[in-house]
C-alpha cells in the first residue's frame, strides 16, 4: 500500500509539471530550422538555448527588433526568423569596433546582403554613442557585449546615454533585454576589461537609471558552480560561465 502510494503521489506531481509547464511559442520552437545558419551557430544551440530566449524577450511575428553589438550575428539570424516577413531586425554594429577589425567589413555583412535568406534584416553601423533607429522598434536585444561597453575600446561609453537612448528608440511598453557574463555580487564595474564579466547589479542599476522597469530574470544559462573570478576565455569556464538575463521595459504612459 505504502508503495502505491507514493507511486500516486508521484504521478500527481508529474501531471502537474506537464500540464503547467509553458511549450515554447511556434516562432521560437521554428527558428532553429533555419537551414541558412552556419553549423558553428547551430553547434552553439544548446549551450545558448535559442527558443527560449525568444520566449522570454518575447519577441512575436512583425516586431522591429535590434541586435546590439551583434557579433557574427548568431541571434541575428534567429531574430529574422522569429518576426517572420513583416518584421524587421536592425544588427547595430558600433563604429567603436572599427579600429579592432582593422578597417574590414563588419562581420554581420554576410547576413544583411543575404537578400535570399535573411531579407528583413539591415545594418545600422554607426557610433553606439549616437544609437538611433530609423522607426520605433519593439525589442532591444544585446548578448555578453554589454559590459564591453563599458571598457577602453568603447571610449569607454556613457552608459547613462547609450541607455537612455535606447530608451528613446523603444516604442511605448518596448523591452530591453541584456543577457551577460556574471561577475561576483558587489564587484560592480571592476572586472569589465580584465575578466569580461558585469556584476549584474551593477547593469540593473545603470538600465533603470534611464527610465525603465526592471520586469524579470531568466536563469536558464545560470551556472553557480562558476566561481566568477576567471576571464570568460579561460578554457576552464568558455562557454560554460554563469549568465545572467535581465528583461527591462519602457513604461506605456
Amino acid at each position: 500500500m505504502k508503495y502505491e502510494w507514493i507511486m500516486a503521489a508521484a504521478f500527481a506531481v508529474f501531471s502537474i509539471g506537464a500540464a503547467t509547464a509553458s511549450p515554447l511559442p511556434p516562432n521560437a520552437a521554428a527558428t532553429t530550422a533555419d537551414k541558412g545558419r552556419p553549423a558553428e551557430d547551430i553547434a552553439r544551440d544548446a549551450d545558448r538555448k535559442p527558443g527560449e530566449m525568444i520566449a522570454f524577450a518575447g519577441i512575436k511575428s512583425g516586431d522591429k527588433v535590434v541586435d546590439l553589438i551583434p557579433g557574427k550575428g548568431y541571434f541575428t539570424r534567429i531574430f529574422a526568423k522569429a518576426v517572420g516577413p513583416n518584421g524587421h531586425v536592425y544588427a547595430y554594429f558600433p563604429s567603436e569596433l572599427d579600429g579592432m577589425l582593422k578597417g574590414k567589413e563588419p562581420s554581420i555583412a554576410a547576413i544583411t546582403s543575404d537578400r535570399t535568406n535573411y531579407p528583413n534584416v539591415s545594418l545600422i553601423h554607426a557610433p553606439v554613442m549616437k544609437f538611433a533607429t530609423p522607426e520605433p522598434v519593439d525589442v532591444v536585444w544585446t548578448s555578453q557585449n554589454y559590459h564591453d561597453m563599458h571598457d577602453s575600446f568603447f571610449g569607454p561609453a556613457d552608459l547613462a546615454v547609450v541607455n537612455k537612448a535606447i530608451y528613446n528608440a523603444l516604442k511605448p511598453g518596448g523591452t530591453y533585454v541584456v543577457l551577460d557574463h556574471a561577475a561576483a555580487a558587489g564587484s560592480g564595474l571592476r572586472d569589465t576589461e580584465t575578466l569580461h564579466r558585469i556584476d549584474p547589479a551593477a547593469v540593473k542599476k545603470e538600465v533603470t537609471a534611464a527610465g525603465f522597469e526592471f520586469v524579470g530574470a531568466d536563469d536558464a544559462l545560470k551556472n553557480p558552480a562558476d566561481p566568477h573570478d576567471k576571464n570568460v576565455f579561460d578554457a576552464s569556464i568558455r562557454g560554460k560561465t554563469d549568465q545572467f538575463i535581465f528583461k527591462f521595459r519602457k513604461p506605456r504612459h
